[in-house]
C-alpha cells in the first residue's frame, strides 16, 4: 500500500519534510522498524537557496547533500541526481526487516523513473507499506505510477495510517 499526502498551499516551505521527520522519529520510538529517508532543508539566507540533505533513517552515516550550488544568478535545477541515487541505494540496503518505508516525496526524478522510484517498487513488491509526500505538480505522474494502490491521506492522519498498516488493518 502506498500512503501519500499533499500539503496545503498555506503550508510553510519544507513543512512536509519536517512532518515526515517528526513522524519517523515518533514511530521508531514506538518500536516500529522504519526504513527510508527524510529531507532536511537548511536555510542559507535571503540571497541563497537552501541546502537540501537526505538523512537515511537508521543509518549512522552522514546525511547526503542532494543539492548543488550553481552560483549566483543561476536558475537551473539544483538537485544533484547522482547524490539522490546514492541516497536511494543506501535506503534500499537498509530495507530488510522494515515494517514501514518513509520517503521524502515522489518528485520530478521519481516521475521519470529515477530517484526513489525503484525503492518504492521494491517495497510494494515486498509488502512493505510506503508513506510519502506527493507535490501537486507530480500527482498525475504518481497516479500513473501507482494506479489504484495509492491512498490519499490528510497530514493529520499519517501516524494512524502507519500504525494501521503495520498492524495489518486495511
Amino acid at each position: 500500500m502506498l500512503g501519500w499526502f499533499t500539503m496545503g498551499t498555506d503550508a510553510p516551505p519544507g513543512g512536509a519534510d519536517r512532518l515526515l521527520e517528526r513522524l519517523s522519529v515518533r514511530l521508531a520510538d514506538a518500536g516500529l522498524r522504519v526504513a527510508g529517508a527524510v529531507q532536511v532543508n537548511t536555510d542559507r539566507g535571503a540571497d541563497c537557496a537552501c541546502d537540501m540533505d537526505v538523512t537515511v533513517i537508521g543509518d549512522e552515516g552522514r546525511p547526503i547533500r542532494i543539492s548543488q550550488s550553481l552560483g549566483a544568478g543561476s536558475s537551473g535545477c539544483r538537485l544533484d541526481p547522482g547524490a539522490l541515487e546514492t541516497a536511494s541505494a543506501r535506503v534500499a540496503a537498509r530495507m530488510a526487516g522494515a515494517e514501514l518505508l518513509i520517503l521524502p516525496k515522489f518528485g520530478r526524478q521519481e516521475a521519470v523513473g529515477r530517484g526513489f522510484r525503484s525503492v518504492i517498487a521494491q517495497a510494494v513488491a515486498e509488502g512493505i507499506p510506503v508513506l510519502l509526500h506527493v507535490p501537486p505538480e507530480q500527482r498525475a505522474a504518481f497516479a500513473d505510477f501507482c494506479g489504484d494502490m495509492g491512498q490519499e491521506l490528510a497530514p493529520d492522519d499519517l501516524a494512524e495510517w502507519c500504525l494501521d498498516q503495520v498492524a495489518g488493518v486495511s
